[in-house]
């Protein structure tokens, strides 16, 4: 069987011959780093829980265009093998919770009866079909699949829209009308009204509908235009449930009498498309309005009949360029990991979503990013990488943020769909903000106004937290914790979570710190320095923890705290996966989606104060080893990304290397379920990139954590600076065998620190790290450990 690397020189061979290069040179361009483009597969995570978008989209694009399951279907397709429900033009990726947008799904079908109208299945219900798995393709810019009526759909998208191709199996007669109809529902069939109008001689269909967001509060307006194109209209009209006529040309629908959900929609007819058996559908998609809808259709593809190839070829040009400044030279590493950590980097740039241009709700001159779903997530891992690989877009991100606390009061937590999102833990916008500030992003940002935000979420308590700000602030500038079973009158929420919010809550005040004293406001960093080492308040030193009634042996864990200054009680591993996942709606606790174990590691400022009060470095690798060997670490949730590094902080990096192979690749693969969980928007996927690449980030700080890269040498160029960072590893060996640092030189010099800043980036310096099968010393020193604040107060 050939490798993919056989293939590539017999292909190179082929162009040898025909391009008159000599063999030498064609040689050495085979040794040459490949194209990403080539090994993205946008079918991972399609099951397992990791509720990827799988369809075609552009860079942070509007339009999604995917077919829609009834399986797993929260980003719309999953390769599960349930039935498809329709094909619909906009979605969410690596979301959890309920089905994301999914809005006026279209579905191709031939009618049994060609003379009668309603002989055609028009319910979700009736009309679902299987697909054949072996027809299912996926690359960057197209999605395509065969149903098991025969019809094919193929589709690929502009920025606003989308272009679909089904193509009818002909039948023996050739003279039957295929019906496309558009369904004015979504995913979660969250519609609380929608409208519809169809032209009778153009088939074109306008409307719009209102619609819950996934996971927040409000509601959405989202309206369409679709066009069909090729054999003529032979009869249009509107349906409502099972049963459609031609007359009349418009229907309205609601929610209905104790909520009962009416389906209903469009349709169109058209004559036997001839031999092709082709009917082209463009589909576009406004927030605005439906003229608008039409605008961008007609502006973005005004050949649709011609236009699909240009699409598919401009999507992929697009995505090149995103991924151009990356260049891997694999070193003999597998296909599956090249394959895994590529698709790893295009899933962080399908999400947060451009809708720029799209925003009813308020008129600026700023961009308007949306589906920052949710920063909890995105602020660990993707928001770094976005900084490092497109820091365009993520300076666009960073000002929508603002702009939207200038226009709303708050930055988000949470977004999706032009509506608030639900908090999760702290005020997570507040790192992203330090982060960017501290690697120095953009000049273009308003940092005074930026410190304005963040002060709001450190200050201001709004009355209904559960959708942005911080709870409890009224309790946390009394008590300097957020109390068990709060008394808070002024302000509500979901009353839990008292541990993680406090934890969160103290970390946010510290990248507050940090940005106040960077732009040179001292009292108010000595002010949030102090309020960020809180977390201290919840530990309680004689705590233990039993497994299945044993005593782990392990003494002191935060826990929850009353008002009065007394303890509760919340076992440690309980929200673990030994003991059952806690969410916000079915057992709100005193931690968010992870356990005390896990969140007993979140002090990402002052790990040295946490490592003293475990008993020093050999505790705290102590407890690490025990929570990545127990089943307690459950890498499926972002907050155990940090812990896998956190052996850094001890003087003992090259134990964080062992680690990260513990669950590299054994929990990360390029299979449909080759997720560990939930996508998170590309959290995942970007975890994956940074532990190839052998540099973690510490969201907030200027810190990049140093482990050898899985591959032999990657190479960064800076989108902004033009400068190329390297990382190459001396001795490496796709084996693994040799995968600790022995030593370090950084543009030639000895290198001893186990961190490095974000000028590796920017102005392009090489990092050299010489492999060996054993731990070195390398990184052990107190002096060459990651910085650690103390808690001493300036």
């Amino acid at each position: 069987m050939r490798t993919r690397a056989d293939r590539i020189l017999v292909t190179l061979s082929l162009a040898v011959i025909l391009s008159g290069q000599s063999p030498a040179n064609a040689a050495a361009t085979a040794q040459q780093p490949s194209n990403g483009l080539s090994y993205i597969n946008p079918l991972i995570g399609t099951t397992n829980g990791g509720n990827v978008f799988a369809g075609a989209t552009l860079p942070y694009g509007l339009a999604k265009a995917s077919a829609d399951v009834d399986g797993q279907n929260t980003g719309g397709f999953g390769l599960d093998g349930s039935n498809v429900v329709g094909f619909s033009s906009v979605h969410d990726s690596g979301t959890g919770g309920n089905p994301s947008l999914g809005n006026f799904p279209l579905f191709p079908q031939l009618c049994p009866d060609d003379g009668d109208i309603n002989s055609c299945r028009f319910r979700i219900g009736d009309r679902k079909l299987h697909y054949a798995n072996d027809s299912v393709t996926a690359r960057p810019g197209y999605f395509g699949l065969r149903l098991e009526s025969g019809v094919a759909a193929n589709m690929t998208v502009s920025q606003h829209a989308a272009l679909y191709r089904f193509t009818f199996p002909q039948d023996s007669d050739g003279d039957k009308h295929p019906l496309i109809l558009l369904d004015l529902t979504d995913l979660w069939q969250s519609r609380q009204n929608a409208s519809i109008q169809v032209d009778e001689r153009t088939g074109r269909m306008t409307g719009n509908g209102t619609f819950l967001p996934s996971f927040g509060a409000g509601s959405y307006v989202m309206h369409f235009c679709a066009d069909f194109f090729g054999p003529d209209i032979h009869e249009t009209g509107v349906w409502v449930n099972s049963r459609a006529g031609t007359d009349p040309k418009h229907v309205f629908l609601t929610r209905g009498f104790n909520l009962f959900y009416l389906e209903g929609g469009g349709f169109v007819r058209v004559k036997p498309p001839g031999e092709d058996g082709v009917v082209t559908v463009r589909m576009g998609i406004s927030y605005i309005s439906s003229e608008q809808a039409c605008r961008s259709a007609e502006r973005e593809i005004p050949n649709p009949l011609k236009d699909f190839d240009r699409l598919v070829g401009e999507a992929q040009s697009a995505w090149t360029e995103k991924l151009s400044p990356i260049s891997v030279k694999s070193g003999g590493a597998t296909e599956d990991l090249m394959t895994s950590f590529w698709s790893g980097v295009y899933r962080n740039m399908i999400s947060p979503q451009n809708y720029t241009g799209e925003n009813p709700l308020w008129k600026s001159d700023k961009p308007y990013f949306d589906s920052f779903y949710c920063i909890w997530d995105s602020f660990r891992v993707q928001h770094p990488l976005l900084t490092i690989l497109d820091p365009h877009a993520q300076t666009q991100m960073v000002e929508a943020l603002l702009d939207i606390y200038k226009h709303e009061g708050w930055m988000p937590d949470c977004r999706m769909s032009l509506c608030k999102g639900w908090t999760q833990g702290g005020s997570n916008a507040d790192v992203v903000i330090a982060d960017a500030f501290a690697k120095n992003l953009s000049t273009t940002i308003d940092w005074e106004l930026a410190l304005e935000a963040v002060m709001a979420d450190a200050e201001n308590e709004p009355q209904e937290w559960s959708y942005h700000g911080r709870g409890g602030l009224h309790s946390w500038k009394k008590l300097d914790y957020i109390p068990y079973l709060d008394f808070d009158p002024y302000g509500f929420g979901t009353n839990s979570r008292s541990i993680s919010r406090t934890l969160e809550y103290a970390y946010d005040d510290y990248c507050l710190s940090e940005l106040a004293g960077g732009l040179g406001w001292r009292d108010l960093q000595a002010k949030y320095q102090r309020r960020s080492m809180n977390w201290k308040n919840l530990w309680k030193a004689d705590q233990t923890s039993l497994i299945n009634g044993t005593d782990t042996g392990f003494r002191g864990f935060f826990q929850p705290r009353y008002q009065n200054g007394t303890w509760g009680f919340q076992d440690p591993i309980a929200c673990s996966a030994l003991a059952g996942f806690c969410s916000l709606t079915t057992n709100p606790s005193e931690t968010f989606e992870a356990s005390i174990w896990q969140y007993l590691f979140y002090v990402p400022h002052s790990v040295s104060s946490l490592i003293s009060l475990l008993g020093g470095d050999d505790a705290m690798i102590s407890r690490l080893d025990f929570f990545h060997t127990s089943g307690l670490a459950d890498i499926s949730n972002e907050p155990v990304f940090f812990t896998v590094f956190l052996y850094h902080y001890t003087g003992r990096p090259g134990l964080s290397t062992k680690r990260i192979h513990q669950y590299v690749p054994a929990d990360f693969n390029s299979s449909p379920g080759g997720l560990p969980g939930n996508d998170d928007s590309g959290a995942m996927g970007a975890f994956l990139v940074f532990s190839v690449m052998g540099l973690f980030p510490v969201a907030g700080q200027n810190v990049y954590l140093i482990s050898p890269p899985f591959v032999e040498e990657i190479s960064i160029r800076h989108p902004v600076t033009g400068k190329t960072a390297t990382v190459r590893n001396i001795g490496f060996d796709a084996s693994y065998e040799k995968i600790y640092v022995q030593s370090a030189r950084v543009n030639g010099r000895p290198w001893t620190r186990s961190w490095i800043g974000h000028e590796f980036f920017t102005e392009g310096w090489t990092l050299e790290l010489v492999l060996g099968a054993e731990e070195s010393g390398w990184g052990r020193d107190v002096k060459d450990r990651p910085p650690s604040w103390s808690g001493d107060v300036m």
